[in-house]
């Protein structure tokens, strides 16, 4: 038996920046890699002079570890980790620790959790967010999988984790425990999903400034940098800031030669189709990574560009006032976006029995990844104040909020419209507060065309609720003792 804290598989630069984090801390990691000769090239490069012991074999590496073994694997998501995880299976003994920190899907995690601990071995699936830089100096760390497992890797996990001040003082880590099986790889999807909504949020208040206002990428930086100093204070803000101040050989702004095309690796479409299964309205992300798809349609788009026209998207009167409404509206989508993902994690949670800590998930949101922000303090006060709280939207700050920005996020939204700039996450939330802010919403007539065209019933006002009736349309009417609204 070896006396390594940990092993971990896998060296491209998130695997060896966590490892150099780990070797920071104090603990002693074993490494591997499929590619045996980058074990070598890490011990004589970045990990010189360090704990790391290299391994030429998994079964090198397992020997390494001091027990219970702990094997973090962080590999590319998918058959890769099924392969590997079958390799170290034989190898390991009763108690011992099989982590994933890939990008996993959820379901696998709830399979490959039930599969390991058939086999006597405990599993971590965690979601790991920062890049490259918050692997090596503080990350997001959000581990879900087999509750015995938790003390094992808590204190390697917290210490490598990022912190962040508390209001009385010292500093929590970000990293707490997430829930069973699938939990923690779902928080890490959901993550995400928002980072997909924050950053298209972002691109359309550029897309207004630059096509609407006609400004500079200097002057939009100017503006980013005071956005960062308020309640927009945000990794995501911070970069786009150096981003638009950012000049090319030539002395141009680089973001300007950048082509108009995103690419996503797809856990914006599993947050997606998630919250399709789930029936939960998550409309701010469905649209970023629908706005995603529709720029990769470059050529498409530049084809239409030569034959369909829309409004001049000059945008006339006082630049000044039009930002400060943009910044208002920016800010009310960004809590509908967090209110949604929250909605999503609350009904999962119910479907799969995690008893999920949402004050808990702000704040291991609040330093390390990528959605970083003051915004996370505020909804981590807001479970502080009620932990049963059902909708961020009801909460007495985010409430304010919203009330305030109404007027201004309104105002961007008409003249997006009318100057033909496409808003859609913007309008796509303002869309689900008027939605949700209503008691009455026209799905009566929506539940009426089911009913007509496929007997699907419909329940009435006049009546007790779960008691279904059925109309024959097109003359008299009958009742029906159960409802098919799934139909």
């Amino acid at each position: 038996m070896g006396n390594a804290d940990i092993g971990l598989i896998g060296l491209a630069v998130m695997g060896q920046n966590l490892v150099l984090n780990m070797d920071d801390h104090g603990f002693t990691v074993a490494v591997f890699n499929r590619t045996v000769s980058k074990v070598d090239e890490f011990l004589n490069g970045s990990a010189k002079e360090t704990r790391v012991i290299g391994a030429h074999s998994i079964e090198e590496l397992v020997g390494a570890l001091k027990a219970p073994r702990r094997v973090m694997l962080m590999v590319r998501a998918g058959p890769a980790v099924d392969e590997l995880i079958e390799r170290l299976i034989p190898l390991l003994a009763p108690g011992d620790i099989i982590i994933d920190g890939g990008n996993s899907n959820y379901c696998d995690s709830i399979r490959r959790a039930a599969y390991i601990e058939s086999k006597g071995l405990l599993f971590v699936g965690t979601g790991v967010s920062g890049g490259e830089e918050g692997a090596r100096h503080g990350p997001s760390i959000m581990p879900g999988g087999s509750p015995a497992a938790w003390p094992l890797i808590q204190p390697i996990f917290q210490a490598i984790a990022a912190k962040v001040k508390r209001p009385g003082g010292g500093e929590d880590p970000c990293c707490d425990w997430v829930g069973e099986n699938g939990a923690g790889h779902y928080i890490k999807m959901v993550h995400n999903g928002i980072e997909y909504g924050d950053m298209q949020l972002i691109c359309e208040a550029y897309h207004l400034m630059r096509e609407g206002l006609g400004m500079s990428a200097g002057a939009m930086h100017n503006v980013m940098a005071q956005w960062n100093k308020g309640k927009l204070d945000s990794f995501l803000i911070e970069i786009t800031r150096d981003i638009l101040a950012y000049k090319d050989e030539d002395g141009l702004p680089l973001v300007d030669k950048i082509l108009d095309m995103a690419g996503q690796k797809g856990t914006g479409r599993w947050t997606s189709i998630s919250a399709l299964e789930e029936g939960i309205p998550l409309t701010m992300i469905v649209e970023a990574v629908l706005g995603r798809s529709l720029s990769a349609l470059k050529d498409e788009r530049t084809a239409a560009s030569r034959v369909l026209s829309g409004p001049d998207p000059k945008i006339r009167g006082g630049t000044k006032g039009f930002v400060d409404d943009l910044r208002e509206a920016v800010y009310a989508s960004k809590i509908i976006s967090y209110t949604q993902g929250y909605m999503l994690m609350r009904v999962a949670a119910q479907e799969y029995h995690w008893n999920l800590n949402y004050g808990g998930i702000a704040q291991m949101w609040r330093g390390g990844c990528i959605i970083r922000s003051a915004f996370l303090g505020k909804i981590k006060e807001a479970y502080n104040r009620e932990p049963g709280l059902v909708n961020l939207l009801l909460d007495p700050y985010f409430k304010r909020q919203i009330q305030a920005a109404q007027p201004m996020w309104r105002r961007v939204i008409v003249q997006a419209v009318q100057k033909g700039i496409p808003v859609p996450t913007m309008s796509s939330a303002l869309a689900f507060f008027d939605g949700y802010r209503r008691e009455w919403l026209p799905a009566n007539l929506l539940q009426a065309q089911r009913d007509y065209f496929g007997a699907h019933m419909y329940e009435r006002v006049d009546q007790p609720r779960g008691k279904f009736f059925h109309t024959n349309w097109k003359g008299g009417s009958g009742t029906a003792t159960s409802g098919a609204y799934t139909a």
